[in-house]
């Protein structure tokens, strides 16, 4: 029966998964790795992708709890690793916040032909409104907010559209800024500096697990969840392809800005005056306010429940009375983001030059650090709660399932440990600043995780058969209109067969 309440129509869910993971600022990151990118899209697609993807698939349609990825891994790890988890999830998000705001004047500046960054009080009251605007777009309710979800994923879109086929024609008037010969395809492992960025390729297939965190406010989770995934994650892989193309048709792969590659494509192609760069330039700035607020939702509620389990600080546990939006963590996501701005402050030219990519990257890292531990919780969650329904299953197991899903965690370490470490003097002065923030923010995450943990008076270490067992008699108890009843008999055998330890995964 229905709730009465507003649900988020297939389409709206699709529109989300869009606006979340398609991120029109990491075209040019992408594009940078010249004509090999369209090897590692295709290879990254199969091999991280796809067994990313089932695995959310399955995760987000057995356990549709609002904690989404932090409830999976607290469920199969335990509290410490739900708590670090939920911080790498979170403080991503500030991070990336702020570094989108840098983007801000500079663009401003390009579409009305004003250096406004030679004005340092004028660019960080952009910056910081643009911060600000995020977070009170935040207070919504998901299901209110479907003309941000729908027409953010329109919009980016549009303008990933237009500089493929912008491309096209530019290449057909003038030729191909780079090489195309067949060999430039291929990738080359010696090619430390493109190497760097392909952590962003596997960014742009991560945020699917976001949409799970709606399952409430969904019409049929459990059919829309799996099929959105599959749809939106081909869409979203042609969609960068495309646009990717159009970046390389006007700029060679190694003189892309990470910063404006994209924008500087355009006005490569169609000049700084043209009626087509402006419009281009104010609906990737649009765009820009709503991968944001979509991306908001779904980091705000893990670190609210994160939070009631005191695994984050309670601040971050404070939600409106009516409308129940986890306003706590939004107004600390602002308060961080607008800290980290400031250090524009200091007069050191290191710090504000590239301080996009610097922000941008390490919110990535930590982004995808958040991943690493889904792939053995998901393991064990398959071992000791095996019983539970499930709607969608992830297709192999056993050995095929380890070894299938042993990929994509070692590509998420490599891609961490590209982004950070050097491999060359050149990079060092990009790549200091960025692991000097990391470390800082990795380590006050321990302090968190502890002080956060204070007064609990038992640490949750994982599910155990046992657990499970009794989780779903109270839920079959609870919920008589469940997918399947469990069978009582079922239960007590479980509960017999173990002695209340966990069985030993990997």
């Amino acid at each position: 029966m229905s709730d009465g309440k507003k649900k988020l129509s297939f389409l709206t869910v699709i529109s989300t998964i869009i606006c979340v993971v398609f991120v029109c600022e990491a075209a040019a990151p992408a594009a940078a790795i010249g004509n090999q990118q369209f090897f590692w899209w295709i290879f990254l697609i199969l091999t991280f992708l796809l067994p990313y993807g089932m695995v959310v698939a399955e995760l987000g349609t057995t356990y549709d709890d609002e904690g989404g990825i932090y409830d999976w891994v607290r469920d199969g790890l335990g509290d410490k690793w739900g708590a670090r988890i939920s911080w790498y999830y979170w403080i991503n998000f500030p991070l990336w916040i702020a570094s989108l705001a840098t983007l801000f004047p500079p663009i401003l500046g390009m579409v009305f032909g004003a250096d406004i960054e030679a004005n340092l009080p004028l660019t960080l009251a952009i910056e910081i409104a643009f911060v600000w605007i995020v977070v009170f777009m935040s207070f919504s309710k998901v299901s209110d907010s479907e003309w941000i979800l729908n027409g953010g994923a329109v919009l980016k879109v549009l303008v990933a559209v237009s500089v493929g086929v912008l491309g096209i024609w530019y290449a057909c008037a003038n030729g191909f800024a780079g090489s195309m010969a067949p060999e430039t395809f291929l990738p080359d492992l010696t090619n430390t500096a493109a190497l760097g960025y392909l952590s962003i390729i596997i960014f742009n297939f991560t945020g699917f697990e976001v949409i799970c965190t709606f399952a409430k406010d969904m019409q049929n989770p459990a059919r829309d969840i799996p099929k959105a995934i599959i749809l939106g994650a081909l869409a979203i892989g042609a969609i960068y392809l495309f646009c990717g193309f159009g970046i390389g048709a006007a700029i060679p792969a190694d003189q892309i800005d990470p910063d404006f590659g994209m924008l500087v494509a355009v006005m490569t192609m169609v000049g700084e005056a043209s009626p087509i760069f402006i419009i281009i330039a104010v609906m990737f700035l649009i765009t820009l306010f709503a991968n944001m607020a979509s991306w908001s939702f779904g980091v705000n509620f893990v670190a609210d429940y994160a939070a009631k389990n005191q695994n984050m600080p309670r601040v971050f546990a404070h939600e409106n009375p009516k409308t129940g939006m986890p306003t706590g963590a939004a107004i600390v996501n602002g308060v961080v983001a607008t800290a980290v701005l400031l250090i524009q402050l200091i007069p050191n030219e290191a710090i504000s030059n590239g301080l996009f990519w610097t922000l941008f990257a390490t919110s990535v890292v930590f982004l995808l650090l958040t991943y690493i531990p889904m792939f053995p919780a998901f393991i064990k969650l398959r071992k000791v709660d095996a019983n539970r329904p499930r709607v969608y299953r992830f297709p192999f197991q056993g050995t095929a399932m380890k070894v299938i899903l042993a990929i994509p965690v070692i590509e998420l370490v490599l891609a961490i440990v590209a982004t950070l470490v050097p491999f060359s003097a050149e990079e060092v002065a990009d790549k200091v600043p960025m692991i000097a923030i990391f470390i800082i923010f990795l380590l006050l995450g321990e302090v968190v995780r502890i002080v956060s943990a204070r007064g609990r008076k038992e640490e949750f270490k994982g599910l155990t058969p046992a657990m499970a067992a009794e989780r779903l008699a109270e839920e079959a108890a609870g919920e008589p209109d469940s997918l399947e009843p469990v069978d009582p008999a079922q239960v007590e055998q479980i509960l017999a067969a173990d002695d209340g330890k966990s069985e030993k995964i990997l």
